[in-house]
């Protein structure tokens, strides 16, 4: 079931073209008991066996959008896929300037809660990608039985690196002082936005990426930047959940160092896959083969047919 990354010459990412989500996608509010959030709901291609579900977290500054890349090789994979936009994220509401509603119990409470309102029969995987694997993993600790499986993305052990930091803090010292229009005008002055502390790369251009960031809550970045900066390491934690886990990541990540995540991945047994050729978001750099390489942890879930998690039985590994 291992494989090993190849030698050959991959280039780096450009950024991705804009596209719309795969045929039979679903935009609405899914209502659950602490709110509504925005979601993306794709159901299984026409044919394929249904397999189970999958709820994916977006990162710090990002959006549902981030998965659009992956609902279609997903779908045809069997797999209904969920994005959801988090409390004060783009389209899902939260207050503008109460910090206390965006603590991480909070938002591990909001995951919890739109896990009980999709009422999946089928098994439920759960992804986050950066931040969202941080929340996601603090749902997992807080009650893990909603879920089969815990996939992070890109998402590290503890606190952010310290480059990444000192982006975050500057970004953080702008929102005490200017709008959200202003911050993004102040960005772009000084550089590409994800290189300067503003949004992460995305789909759709930079259209998009102003939009949805002047769609999300001040309080919403200023509370989870705080938490990036200050997250402690709770692996072992973790590591003690009776639950699959799979590390997800690019060959090259600035947010947390590829050994890093390699680490994490040998303390919590789990399965490892590095996307050749992406970075810190693979889902959009290289959206098929980070696909193919969730559903292919997922199928082996699957084919066992043992809903009693064996971390053993689906350790570190490798694939491109």
């Amino acid at each position: 079931m291992t494989s090993h990354p190849t030698p050959a010459s991959v280039p780096p990412p450009t950024p991705a073209p804009a596209s719309a989500p795969p045929t039979g996608a679903r935009a609405y509010r899914l209502r659950t008991s602490r709110g509504e959030f925005a979601v993306v709901d794709v159901p299984p291609a026409d044919g394929a066996q249904p397999k189970g579900v999958v709820l994916a977290l977006p990162g710090f500054t990002g959006s549902k959008e981030d998965f659009t890349l992956l609902h279609g090789p997903l779908a045809a994979h069997g797999y209904r896929s969920i994005a959801v936009d988090g409390r004060g994220q783009y389209e899902s509401d939260g207050p503008a300037d109460d910090e206390s509603a965006y603590a991480q119990a909070e938002l591990a409470q909001d995951v919890l809660a739109q896990a009980e309102a999709l009422g999946a029969a089928a098994p439920l995987h759960l992804v986050g990608h950066s931040l969202g694997g941080q929340i996601a993993r603090a749902a997992v600790l807080e009650d893990h039985s909603p879920f089969r499986s815990l996939t992070l993305i890109s998402s590290g052990p503890a606190r952010i690196s310290v480059s990444q930091e000192q982006r975050v803090k500057l970004l953080r010292e702008a929102l005490d002082r200017m709008s959200m229009a202003q911050c993004w005008e102040a960005i772009l002055a000084m550089g590409p936005p994800e290189e300067v502390g503003g949004p992460a790369r995305g789909l759709g251009g930079q259209e998009h990426l102003r939009r949805r960031w002047l769609a999300t809550r001040p309080a919403q970045l200023l509370a989870t930047g705080r938490q990036l900066c200050t997250e402690p390491d709770r692996v072992a934690e973790l590591a003690a959940v009776p639950l699959p886990f799979h590390v997800l990541s690019g060959a090259h990540d600035d947010t947390w160092p590829v050994p890093d995540l390699d680490a994490m991945a040998v303390r919590l047994n789990a399965h490892r896959t590095v996307v050749a050729g992406a970075e810190h978001s693979p889902n959009v750099d290289r959206p098929a083969p980070t696909a193919h390489a969730l559903a292919a942890f997922w199928d082996r879930l699957h084919d066992d047919g043992d809903d009693t998690p064996h971390h053993g039985r689906h350790g570190p590994g490798r694939a491109v």
